[in-house]
Formats: structure tokens, C-alpha cells, sequence
């Protein structure tokens, strides 16, 4: 019959369990839960790699991924397979030099809301348009742009080993979108000095010139002796003046950035609790200001 018969024919063993692997938290449907998981994802599966990611999307959630670790440029990990030894992975995507990083943290200085999501901790869902600006990707836009080796003996590439280490990054991307800057040789810490150096130069030192000087002394506050009778009166001024709060396009953005407090009360740090505060209180003044005046 021959060794094709006999090929086609083959039934792929199942792989050996794993106590503790790494499942994917989704187990039907798409895997990510951010736009930026969601975009890796996409990125991926429109390179053309193949049934090998349903293959591995299957190994993800079943727990075959044993250990997984982020470095600059670089993921390492190991994945059960059929054999009793279990494979070694390593998926590379090129860091970008220190000039394109320069070029990207001045996009992203730029815009006054990437600078306060980023510092706060959060992925701008339009970050791609920093990179963009500057004619560089932050995902990849081509198999060329992955490198990647496993310890199989599966010719092809990705094999399942690597797809399902693929799958599982999209979640550790869902906890820390920062892995992505990371993979591209740059961690969180560091983007967030820069962009903190980047935003204090961009803003420069008011000037006080002669003119103004004048000005200011002629503008010399009444003495309260003198404006006791209309000390109490709102003036023409507060009838133009108008407040229209609005939800803060990050939320708890200086607790976010100072990070936990150094003590607690109880288990639960004191920043958590005051975020807990601040979302109460800001959500009863909204509700406050949007009631009409006859409520």
C-alpha cells in the first residue's frame, strides 16, 4: 500500500494532560477580552498561518502550555506535547531601535490623552496612530516580522506548540498591555519615565515680563474693610459662568499613578479604598448636575 496510505491514514496521538497548565480563560468563542488582545488575534490569524492555529488555539485551552515568560524581544516557553519531554518554544518580534522608540515617544508626548492613559496605566485604544505617525507598527505586519523556533519535530512553523503560545499571550496582553511595548524592546517603567521627562519639557516655564508685572499691581486686591457691604454678592461674572461636569477620560488617573499607598486598612490598600470613594462621589455629582431644576 505504500507509506502514503498509510500517512493519510494517520490519527494524531492526543497530547499528555498537564497538571496546572495554562488554560486560556475563554473556552469557546474568541479568545481576548481588550481591543488590544483582539487586534494581536486578528494580526495573526491575517498572516495566513494556517489550520496550525485552530490546532493550538485547542492546545491553549486545554492546558497544555506549561510556562510562559515575556522578555525584551522575546517569549520563552514550554509546551506538552505527545513525547514525555516537553517542547521548548522561543517566539521573537524584532525591538525596535532606540531612534524609532525616540520617534514614538514624541507621538505619543504629543497628545495630551495618550501621555495620561499611558502614565495612568491604560492602552489608548488609537495608540497605533502614534506609532503610524511615524511609519512604524507596533504589531506585526508580516510572518518575516515573527521569529520563531520550537523543539518539535513538526516542519511546519508555526506548529501547534507555537500557536497555542500565541493564543496565550493574548491574555497575558488582556492583564498587561504594557507586554506588548515589551515584546518590542521596551517595558513599562521605561515608556513611563520617558513620557513623564517628554511632558515636563514640553511644557515651559511661565514668564513673567515687566508688562504683566504692571498689570498685576494694578489688579491689587480691595481690602476687606472697604467691600464689606458686597463682600457677599455673586457679581456679574458668576451669570455667564457655567459648570458642565463630565466622566475624566481616565479614571483615578493621580491614584493610578502614584500606585498603592504604603499602608492598608484591614487587607485592602488605602488606595483601592479611596478609588472605591472617589467613584461613589463622582458618580453622585454627575447625577446631581443632570437633574433638572424642578426635581
Amino acid at each position: 500500500m505504500g507509506y502514503g496510505y498509510f500517512w493519510s491514514h494517520y490519527e494524531p496521538a492526543p497530547p499528555r494532560p498537564v497538571k496546572n497548565g495554562l488554560k486560556t480563560r475563554s473556552q469557546r468563542g474568541r479568545i481576548g477580552e481588550t481591543w488590544w488582545s483582539e487586534r494581536w488575534i486578528v494580526v495573526l490569524e491575517s498572516l495566513g498561518m494556517g489550520a496550525r492555529l485552530g490546532r493550538g488555539r485547542a492546545y491553549a485551552r486545554r492546558g497544555q502550555v506549561i510556562s510562559i515568560a515575556v522578555q525584551k524581544g522575546a517569549v520563552t516557553a514550554r509546551v506538552q506535547g505527545t513525547q514525555p519531554k516537553p517542547y521548548s518554544v522561543k517566539i521573537e518580534l524584532k525591538p525596535l531601535s532606540e531612534k524609532d522608540w525616540d520617534k514614538v515617544t514624541d507621538a505619543m508626548a504629543s497628545q495630551a490623552i495618550f501621555a495620561a492613559k499611558l502614565l495612568s496605566g491604560e492602552m489608548p485604544r488609537n495608540i497605533e496612530d502614534a506609532f503610524g505617525k511615524v511609519r512604524i507598527s507596533l504589531f506585526p505586519t508580516s510572518v518575516r516580522d515573527l521569529i520563531t523556533d520550537c523543539s518539535c519535530p513538526d516542519w511546519a512553523n508555526p506548529c501547534k506548540h507555537i500557536a497555542a503560545v500565541y493564543y496565550l499571550l493574548a491574555e497575558r496582553f488582556d492583564e498587561d498591555p504594557f507586554l506588548i511595548f515589551k515584546l518590542r524592546g521596551r517595558t513599562k517603567d521605561e515608556i513611563v519615565r520617558i513620557l513623564r521627562e517628554k511632558r515636563t519639557q514640553a511644557v515651559p516655564e511661565a514668564e513673567v515680563t515687566p508688562s504683566t508685572e504692571a498689570t498685576l499691581s494694578q489688579q491689587a486686591a480691595v481690602p476687606l474693610e472697604e467691600c464689606l457691604d458686597t463682600f457677599w454678592q455673586a457679581g456679574a461674572g458668576l451669570d455667564s459662568f457655567a459648570v458642565n461636569p463630565a466622566p475624566p477620560e481616565v479614571d483615578n488617573a493621580i491614584l493610578k499613578r502614584l500606585g498603592d499607598a504604603p499602608f492598608a486598612v484591614g487587607r485592602q490598600n488605602v488606595a483601592a479604598l479611596l478609588a472605591k470613594a472617589y467613584a461613589i462621589a463622582s458618580s453622585a455629582a454627575l447625577r446631581k448636575a443632570h437633574e433638572s431644576p424642578e426635581g
